[in-house]
């Protein structure tokens, strides 16, 4: 006969293990979830492009110069939507990463704490901000203030909708550079300091290459957010699809393609409908060459450091 309180220990550990089983269940229930979700939007954008390109010859969607795809006189010249892209993500980052990288260096090694404490949720509260607002504030306030530097820049253009998305993606960058600055062991610095170092040599020379691939990640992110942006670019960057490289001129980005179209009166089937799946197939292998180029870098210099 099992005294009882080794019965008690036998049910009490079942219980326990009953719990873990559960526990592990639901999180592999989350992670298929997740993956569920990837395969899906991968096999319906594939399925939707393959009909896609059954009509289009692949030639034409990568070099044809124009994009038409509702006209008569149809083209389908991604390259019109991904120069767009490209722009206004390019100025975006010019904004993005210095102020961001700055940003992340005082508050990890100049900021005293209370001061830090005090402007990272200040921070992190500018990605908070709807996307939309951002773009009336770029429409009304950033574009007028850009006229009377460039009197014949047009109302719509890439320079303003670039700058104010940079703006929003400063937190994306600073917050997670600094997270990476801040996990650099602290004997790395005194040992930098006891060698005669300054706070700024040290920051640059020795805590920026230790946390080199956080710092990358928070690059990849802030590439990716700007690539993936609507609304700031659908309300000041005038969506008209144009092939430029001149962020003073207005043009449209694979994402503000995808929102003009699919509020319109399409019906489901037609090529025009199915513009907007390759659209997204395409943005979708953007942004995973950035990710795996993310995951090289990261990879590259964790084993360096």
């Amino acid at each position: 006969m099992i005294p009882a309180t080794t019965s008690a220990r036998l049910k009490k550990r079942r219980t326990r293990h009953l719990r873990e089983r559960v526990i592990e269940g639901v999180l592999f229930l989350a992670a298929s979830i997740s993956v569920f979700t990837t395969v899906a939007i991968v096999y319906i954008l594939v399925k939707e492009s393959v009909v896609f390109f059954q009509q289009v010859p692949l030639k034409d969607f990568l070099f044809d110069t124009q994009w038409t795809p509702l006209f008569d006189d149809a083209h389908f010249g991604i390259v019109v939507l991904l120069s767009g892209t490209v722009v206004s993500s390019v100025v975006a980052l010019c904004v993005a990463i210095p102020l961001g990288t700055i940003i992340a260096i005082y508050l990890s090694e100049f900021a005293p704490f209370a001061l830090r404490e005090l402007a990272k949720p200040f921070l992190e509260l500018l990605g908070g901000v709807p996307t939309i607002i951002y773009g009336y504030f770029a429409l009304i306030f950033v574009t007028p203030l850009l006229q009377k530097i460039y009197p014949d820049l047009p109302g719509f253009n890439l320079l303003s909708a670039g700058l104010v998305m940079g703006i929003m993606i400063i937190p994306y960058v600073s917050s997670l550079s600094e997270d990476a600055m801040r996990a650099v062991p602290m004997s790395l610095r005194e040992g930098s300091y006891a060698m005669g170092a300054t706070r700024l040599q040290t920051a640059l020379k020795v805590v920026m290459p230790a946390a080199t691939s956080g710092i990358a990640s928070a690059y990849i992110l802030g590439i990716s957010r700007a690539v993936g942006e609507t609304m700031i670019l659908a309300v000041a960057a005038g969506m008209q699809p144009n092939l430029t490289w001149n962020p003073l001129e207005p043009a449209a980005t694979v994402t503000t393609y995808i929102v003009q179209v699919a509020l319109g009166d399409l019906p489901h089937g037609s090529i025009g409908y199915q513009t907007i799946f390759v659209a997204g197939l395409s943005l979708m292998l953007m942004t995973l060459m950035l990710n795996i180029v993310g995951h090289i870098l990261r990879k590259k210099y964790r084993e360096a450091y």
